[in-house]
């Protein structure tokens, strides 16, 4: 039968505030044990797998983001047919040029029946290993650590990249079950691996641009699975992960409502000197404030985004700048929803430039909904 998606959102599952919903419950606190949670957890509803980064090639700054999303399809688990569309598989990629002022984008998405015969997609259980047709994100164990390769032949560029290891996982919130709001339901399981090392190529209108190994390129990767649904009174959210030059990683969120305050807040901070001992300190409600310093309005949706902020947490008063401003991604053929991901600068309280990372901001462009 015809399915339509859902309107999913990776952020809408990580900033996720649940109401009291029928069939949702509170997940319990458990530890996370690889390489199996690497890997897909189909029975949970939402998981993404999600990476940005920024490299150079020569004197051209690119940044780069790919994510494999995957949800679970409630009305047909209990289906007798091998055909039914048990999962559904999305993924998003993009490209920043900075030197040309260009986002490249693609998406994709197909079902997933568990029947391997006519699927066109897979998440395996047992670790990172997750492919769209010809997209793929997979992951090996090397002597130094983790790797990721991955691969995205999209319509117009081409992402051949591989991810390295050089710190420990970041388990986010308490030991990796992450609170979105004041109800026990309200959490996710979540974890990121900040300051990966990059390598690779990045394919733009068929000319190769080979990623130098010797400059500050570093990216993040986020994975997050949950039974969470978007908080009833939220419109949208602002969401930052900024890999630091000195190796420290900072994430802030906020989630908010229609009149743009704030509903929930969170993140978390580790210090590059104590990388290698996994210390980091997790932000609580009402420790991080964002406010808007500069926007830029779409001439496409119409939206005015925020592309420069302050953002106050424990750890310090941080300004978040666009490289670009108009980095805004139309994804309604897949998840639904026009947002604003995009490369930017993290500068500290006396104006230095002390990292880069991504902005996300979703809502500005209409209330997201589930």
């Amino acid at each position: 039968m015809p399915f339509k998606p859902p309107t999913l959102l990776r952020r809408s599952l990580l900033l996720a505030g649940l109401g009291h919903v029928a069939g949702v419950h509170a997940l319990a606190p458990r530890q996370l044990v690889f390489p199996r949670d690497f890997g897909a957890h189909p029975d949970l509803r939402t998981e993404w797998w999600y990476i940005t980064g920024h490299a150079h090639a020569g004197d051209r700054l690119f940044g780069f983001q790919l994510t494999f999303f995957r949800s679970r399809v409630d009305a047909t688990q209990g289906m007798a047919s091998r055909l039914a569309a048990r999962q559904l598989i999305f993924a998003h990629a993009a490209v920043t040029d900075v030197k040309n002022k260009k986002l490249w984008h693609d998406q994709r998405m197909t079902r997933v029946s568990g029947d391997a015969r006519f699927d066109q997609a897979h998440a395996s259980e047992r670790d990172t290993d997750i492919a769209l047709r010809d997209w793929t994100l997979q992951r090996r164990d090397s002597p130094a650590g983790d790797v990721y390769n991955a691969r995205i032949p999209a319509n117009d560029f081409q992402l051949a990249l591989q991810f390295s290891a050089r710190q420990p996982l970041l388990l986010q919130g308490s030991q990796g079950l992450s609170r979105k709001g004041p109800a026990p339901e309200q959490a996710s399981y979540y974890y990121s691996q900040p300051q990966l090392a990059v390598r690779g190529r990045i394919t733009l209108n068929d000319r190769h641009h080979t990623l130098d190994t010797n400059t500050q390129a570093a990216a993040w990767l986020d994975h997050e699975w949950s039974e969470a649904l978007l908080h009833p009174q939220a419109a949208g959210w602002d969401w930052i992960g900024i890999n630091l030059f000195d190796g420290s990683a900072l994430t802030a969120f906020r989630l908010r409502d229609r009149r743009g305050d704030t509903l929930w807040d969170g993140g978390s901070f580790r210090s590059g000197t104590h990388a290698g001992q996994a210390q980091a300190r997790i932000f609580q409600r009402g420790e991080v404030r964002m406010t808007p310093l500069r926007h830029w309005r779409s001439p496409a949706s119409q939206a005015g985004y925020p592309v420069e902020w302050t953002v106050e947490t424990p750890s310090g008063r941080f300004t978040v700048r666009a490289i670009i401003d108009n980095q805004e991604l139309d994804s309604r053929a897949s998840t639904g929803a026009i947002y604003w991901e995009g490369l930017s600068d993290l500068f500290d309280s006396q104006g230095q430039h002390i990292g880069r990372g991504y902005l996300e901001m979703t809502g500005y462009a209409g209330a997201i909904r589930l």
